[in-house]
C-alpha cells in the first residue's frame, strides 16, 4: 500500500476482514481444485504434451500459494519483526529456491532525499541477501546488487521516478552475495513534500525467481511440444509418400478387372492408427507374375515411422523379386528370414505370402506368424487351416510349411494384418452373399471396423474369384 507520506492522494482504508477471508477461502479453494487437476494428471515424463500440462498446473498452485500469503499479509496487517522472521538467506543452500511463499518474499524500503537516510523492512534484507547489521543500501549503492545486464534498467527507473515521477514497475535480477541470481519485481513511487517536490521514494519488492522459472518452464514444455508435433507431421508425411511410392497405385479402389483366365477382383484398404498415424510397417501386395499367376501378400514389420517404412520398403522389393523369379510362397519366407537377419536394422515381422494360379484356381501359400487368409463362400466364412511358420527374424534357418486350397467363382478372400479382429471379420460373412466385388466387400469391413478396437494400424485386402 502506498507511503502515508504520499500528498497527491489519500491512502485507502484497509478492506472489511469478512471481505478478505472470503477471498482468502475462496484462493484456498481454487489452489485446491487446481492441485487436484495436476495430481491426476497421468505421470509419463517422456511425453511432452504430459510434461507441458505438469508445468502449467505447477506455475498455477505457485501463483496461488503466492497469492494466499499475501492475503494472510494484508489480513494479519503489519506483523512485528519477530512474527515476520523468515528463514535467514545464509541458511539457503546455494542453487535452491528460498522457501515456499512466506512473509520475507515481500519486503519493502524508502530512501529520503532530503536527509539521506534510508529504511528496509526486515523482510528486504532477506530477499536481497545482506545482514541487517550491514545496514541498507542507498540509491547509488543498490545497482551493486543488480546483475550487470540490468543494472542499466534499475538506474533509468529510479531517474523517472525521482526526476518525472513517474511511479516504478519493472523487474531486475540481482546477484545475491551467496552468488544466487534472483529475480526482483520492484514498484515504487515519489513520496512528495507539501511543495510538490520529490522528498523520499518508496519501493515494494517482490522475490519473484520461482514464477518466472515456472513460466519459463511452460514456455519450454510448449516449445518441445509444437517441435514434435512438427516432427511428427513431417515423419507422416515421408511415411505417407514411402507408402504411395511402393504399395499398389489402386488403393482404395478395385483392380481393374479384364476378361480372360488371368482376371482377377482386388481391392485394399489401409486403416491408420488415430494414435500414431506414422505407423510404417505394414503392407500389402498383388502383382501378376510373368507365368499368369498372381502374387498376394499382406504383413506388417515393427518398427512405427520412417525406420518402419523403409524396412518394408526393403523387404517389400526384396520379395516381389523372388516372387518375379519363381520362388514359392514356403521357400520364399524362408529367405525373407534369412534377409531380416542379416539387415542393419534387425526387425520382427509377420507375413502372408501366395500365390493364385488362375487356370486351376488353386491357391498355395504359407505364412509366418499371420493370421490366415479368411474365405467367405454363400454367406459363411471361417479362416484357412495355417501351415507352420514362426515369425519372420525370430529364429536362425527356421522353414515355413506351405497348404493349398482350391477356390470356386465367387469366392472371397479376406487377407488382413493383426489390426483387424478375426471374430469380428467372420460375424460379417452372411452379409457378404450377395456382393459382386471385392470393393463392396472392403467396404463394408471398413465402414463396420470400429477404430476404438484396433491397437495398431491395419491393411486389408480382398480378393473376389470371378465366374
Amino acid at each position: 500500500m502506498p507511503s502515508p507520506l504520499f500528498a497527491d492522494r489519500p491512502v485507502p482504508g484497509p478492506a472489511e476482514p469478512e471481505t478478505m477471508d472470503a477471498l482468502i477461502t475462496r484462493t484456498r479453494r481454487l489452489r485446491g481444485d487446481v492441485d487436484a487437476v495436476r495430481r491426476e494428471t497421468e505421470v509419463d515424463d517422456d511425453n511432452t504434451l504430459w510434461r507441458w500440462q505438469r508445468a502449467l498446473c505447477d506455475l498455477a498452485v505457485r501463483q496461488l500459494d503466492h497469492l494466499g500469503a499475501h492475503l494472510d499479509q494484508l489480513r494479519a496487517g503489519r506483523p512485528d519483526a519477530e512474527s515476520a522472521l523468515d528463514h535467514p538467506a545464509g541458511n539457503t543452500a546455494p542453487g535452491q529456491d528460498l522457501p515456499g511463499p512466506r512473509l520475507g518474499r515481500v519486503g519493502s524500503g524508502e530512501w529520503n532525499l532530503l536527509t539521506d537516510e534510508v529504511s528496509w523492512s526486515d523482510e528486504l534484507f532477506q530477499i536481497l541477501g545482506r545482514e541487517p547489521e550491514s545496514g541498507p543500501l542507498t540509491l547509488d549503492e543498490l545497482p551493486s546488487l543488480v546483475f550487470p545486464d540490468d543494472q542499466a534498467l534499475l538506474t533509468a527507473m529510479v531517474t523517472d521516478c525521482l526526476i518525472d515521477g513517474k511511479p516504478i514497475d519493472g523487474e531486475f535480477r540481482i546477484v545475491r552475495p551467496d552468488s544466487r541470481i534472483r529475480t526482483l519485481h520492484m514498484m515504487g513511487e515519489p513520496i512528495l513534500d507539501t511543495d510538490g517536490c520529490t522528498a523520499s521514494m518508496w519501493a515494494v519488492l517482490r522475490d519473484i525467481s520461482a514464477l518466472r522459472h515456472g513460466e519459463q518452464t511452460v514456455r519450454d514444455s510448449r516449445d518441445s511440444l509444437r517441435r514434435e508435433h512438427h516432427l511428427a507431421q513431417t515423419e507422416h508425411r515421408l511415411v505417407a509418400e514411402l507408402h504411395e511410392a511402393v504399395l499398389p497405385a489402386w488403393l482404395g479402389s478395385s483392380y481393374p478387372p479384364r476378361s480372360g483366365p488371368g482376371a482377377l477382383d482386388l481391392a485394399a484398404r489401409r486403416l491408420p492408427d488415430a494414435a500414431h498415424p506414422a505407423t510404417g510397417g505394414h503392407w500389402f501386395d498383388a502383382l501378376e507374375l510373368p507365368c499368369g499367376e498372381w502374387l498376394l501378400t499382406v504383413g506388417e514389420l515393427t518398427g512405427r515411422g520412417v525406420a518402419g517404412a523403409s524396412s518394408m520398403t526393403m523387404l517389400l522389393g526384396a520379395l516381389r523379386g523372388m516372387a518375379v523369379a519363381g520362388i514359392a510362397p514356403g521357400a520364399l519366407l524362408g529367405h525373407l528370414n534369412q534377409l531380416l537377419e542379416t539387415s542393419e536394422q534387425p526387425a520382427l515381422g509377420s507375413a502372408l505370402c501366395s500365390r493364385y494360379d488362375p487356370e486351376t484356381r488353386t491357391l498355395s501359400w504359407a505364412q509366418a506368424g499371420h493370421p490366415a487368409p479368411l474365405l467367405f463362400r454363400d454367406g459363411t466364412g471361417h479362416a484357412l487351416t495355417p501351415p507352420d511358420g514362426v515369425l519372420l527374424g525370430a529364429t536362425s534357418g527356421a522353414a515355413y510349411e506351405q497348404a493349398e486350397v482350391r477356390l470356386r467363382p465367387g469366392d472371397l478372400l479376406v487377407l488382413h494384418t493383426d489390426g483387424l479382429t478375426r471374430e469380428r471379420l467372420v460375424e460379417l460373412a452372411p452379409r457378404t452373399a450377395g456382393i459382386r466385388s471385392a470393393r463392396e466387400c472392403a467396404q463394408l469391413i471398413v465402414e463396420e471396423s470400429d477404430s476404438a478396437e484396433r491397437a495398431d494400424a491395419a491393411c486389408l485386402m480382398v480378393v473376389r474369384i470371378p465366374g
